[in-house]
C-alpha cells in the first residue's frame, strides 16, 4: 500500500530481487509521482555458505530483514534464464522460490521478469549488457559510482522494470525509454 507523504503526494517503495546463489542481488528504489529515487541497493553474498539450504536460509533471512527495514509495497523479481545446466537452474529456481516465500510471508504482492524484459525495460535493448544496465541506471537514477558487482545494478533494474510495466499498463507512465525521454528531457543526459 502506497504511503502518503506531507504535500499529499503517495510514495511508493519497490524491492527488486536479482536472485542467485552466489551472489544475490537487492535493490530499492522510491516512487514519488513521476519520481524515482535509489533508497538503497547492494549484494548478499552466499558463497561463503557450504551447503545449498544454509544459502537458502541466508536469502530468506536477509530478504525478510530488507522488508522489515524498508516496508516496501512491492516485490519484483528477475525470472530464471533458461541454461544448459539442469542443477544450476533448480539451485536458482530454489533462490528465487525462497525469496518469494519470503515476500509472501509479509503479504507482499510479488511480480517476476524475464531477464529481457528488464534489459529492454531500461536500455530499450533486450540484449543489453550488465554494464550497458547499470550505466543507464547512473544517468536515470543519479548514482555517482557503480558498485563492484552489478548484480546490485541488475536488482535495481528490476525493480525500475517493474514501476515502468505498472505505468504503461495504467497509462500514467512512459510506455518506452524514448517516450521517458521525450517526456523528460532535462532528467537525461
Amino acid at each position: 500500500m502506497a504511503k502518503i507523504e506531507k504535500n499529499n503526494q503517495k510514495e511508493q517503495i519497490i524491492l527488486g530481487l536479482d536472485p542467485g546463489t552466489s551472489v544475490m542481488g537487492y535493490g530499492l528504489i522510491t516512487i514519488k509521482g513521476q519520481k524515482i529515487s535509489v533508497l538503497q541497493f547492494g549484494v548478499i553474498h552466499l558463497s561463503k555458505y557450504s551447503g545449498h539450504e544454509l544459502k537458502l536460509k541466508k536469502i530468506f533471512e536477509r530478504v525478510i530483514s530488507l522488508i522489515d527495514d524498508y516496508h516496501p509495497d512491492e516485490v519484483a523479481l528477475e525470472a530464471p534464464f533458461f541454461g544448459k545446466n539442469v542443477q544450476s537452474m533448480l539451485k536458482l529456481g530454489r533462490a528465487q522460490g525462497v525469496a518469494m516465500a519470503a515476500a509472501l510471508s509479509r503479504e507482499i504482492p510479488i511480480t517476476e521478469y524475464a531477464p529481457k524484459k528488464v534489459k529492454q525495460s531500461v536500455t530499450s535493448n533486450g540484449n543489453a549488457s550488465k554494464e550497458q544496465v547499470a550505466n543507464m541506471l547512473m544517468t536515470l537514477l543519479k548514482i555517482k559510482e557503480l558498485p563492484k558487482l552489478l548484480d546490485a545494478t541488475d536488482a535495481l533494474a528490476v525493480a525500475v522494470c517493474h514501476h515502468f510495466q505498472k505505468g504503461s499498463m495504467q497509462k500514467a507512465g512512459p510506455k518506452s525509454w524514448k517516450a521517458f525521454v521525450g517526456d523528460n528531457p532535462g532528467r537525461v543526459k
